[in-house]
């Protein structure tokens, strides 16, 4: 194997223009079109919107490889049982509450892909609306493997373990508490730095995930675009056979080409796979009265056709300071017209401290399914003296959709479930007003 070696690990930046070569001149310059390469490379562009699409968010980039990815025998079925699914989900959707015991890692060798169990999810793959999502849990490397989404860009967040995620733009690494997104088509391979691996994965199959607008709060705050971190070319010139599995309108294909598809000496363009470090996230928060809609914590957003109703949310509750005057600090009881399904990485979540939401786990309320704080957090925080307040040990998430998500029968059926989850709001004393 020969790899070329990047200047430096990554490039830093959200949605603008990059350049990256593996090898001084590789990329064209100048006149040349992008057809007329240094080297004998094959010039493809990677389109993730429509040719047509606005230039605000028109994303594509120019790759520069040894061999087209059109040079390869045809896909067929992939012949292996999966838990991975994808919408529409026939099942009905459920109005109760629902909470999960972390995933357990498995018995046998298992890589990234037959490590993926879909959970729930909403709207159509078909017509490119709604999301997936699925947990992962794996305890070895993809060898002479490689995967790519033709239905939606990935968003990877590890709960336990570090990956390396090899792609045709060169490597990431993503350890608990960052995240990488794969954008729709882009090849990659998963490699664990560690014995096993778990976390969580949102299938958007929606518009891109972007950052949100900041209106009045201003031109700083929540996550920075310098914060997004791109790869720089590598490549791997490597002749052995090679399994390809790609994920099209929700069945698996594979197929098998006689050398390493990571073969990108050089691109440019505004489509890579990124990485963010959700440690960085400048949180917002009050500093006089009233606890903040969880909007105020918005990492990305994927935009519906509904102004200022999201396809789909990830918003993130991480370490923060709560110096809110004659206020309750934890997340209000609510019931919501979007659906939540929430995860946790580390810690603990401030509004479910009574057990039962562990690192790994997961919960979902969905659409108008009163929830909230349980009876031990409710009980600690009205007796809490109004001071500032540090949440130090926590980093929880939700992915918050527009439209009902429908979990899977997996989901249901599961005995990671549990089934008493609604327990922990059924002691709460009666109010007792005065006449």
């Amino acid at each position: 194997m020969t790899e070329g070696e990047p200047a430096a690990a990554y490039m830093p930046g959200f949605g603008n223009h990059f350049a990256s070569e593996a090898v001084a001149g590789a990329l064209p310059l100048g006149r040349n079109s992008p057809q007329r390469t240094p080297f004998g490379l094959y010039a493809e562009q990677l389109s993730g919107t429509a040719f047509t699409a606005p230039r605000a968010e028109n994303r594509r980039s120019w790759l520069y490889r040894l061999r087209p990815t059109a040079n390869h025998p045809p896909f067929r079925p992939l012949e292996r049982n999966s838990r991975l699914q994808t919408a529409p989900f026939q099942r009905p959707p459920s109005p109760n509450r629902m909470r999960w015991d972390p995933l357990p890692m498995p018995d046998g060798p298992t890589d990234f892909i037959d490590g993926l169990v879909t959970y729930g999810g909403n709207g159509d793959v078909g017509a490119g609306s709604g999301i997936a999502v699925h947990l992962y849990a794996c305890n070895r490397s993809m060898t002479d493997r490689v995967f790519f989404n033709a239905d939606g860009e990935m968003l990877i967040a590890p709960q336990n373990g570090t990956l390396r995620l090899v792609t045709e733009f060169g490597g990431i690494e993503v350890e608990p508490q960052t995240i990488a997104v794969i954008p729709r088509g882009v090849r990659f391979r998963v490699e664990l730095l560690s014995g096993e691996a778990r976390g969580y994965v949102c299938e958007n199959y929606g518009a891109l995930f972007r950052l949100p607008d900041l209106g009045p709060i201003g031109s700083n705050g929540l996550a920075n675009p310098r914060d997004f971190e791109t790869p720089v070319a590598a490549y791997e010139d490597v002749d052995r056979p090679v399994e390809v599995v790609q994920k099209f309108q929700g069945g698996l294909w594979a197929t098998t080409l006689d050398h390493s598809p990571f073969d990108v000496v050089a691109w440019h363009g505004n489509l890579a796979p990124y990485r963010y470090d959700l440690r960085r996230f400048n949180t917002i928060n009050t500093v006089s009265f009233d606890h903040p809609d969880p909007s105020i914590f918005t990492v990305l957003t994927s935009p519906s056709d509904t102004p200022g109703t999201a396809n789909c949310d990830f918003v993130i509750f991480p370490p923060r300071w709560m110096v809110a005057e004659d206020t309750f600090r934890p997340p209000w009881f609510h019931r919501n017209v979007m659906s939540e399904f929430m995860g946790l990485i580390h810690g603990a979540y401030d509004a479910k401290e009574g057990g039962g939401f562990a690192p790994g786990g997961a919960s979902l309320h969905n659409q108008m399914s009163g929830h909230g704080p349980d009876q031990a957090s409710y009980d600690k925080a009205i007796r809490a003296e109004l001071k500032p307040h540090r949440i130090a040990d926590t980093m929880a998430f939700m992915f918050e959709s527009r439209m009902v998500i429908r979990p899977t029968d997996w989901a249901m059926e599961t005995p990671t479930m549990q089934l008493d989850y609604d327990d922990v709001w059924s002691n709460f004393e009666k109010g007792q007003p005065t006449r």
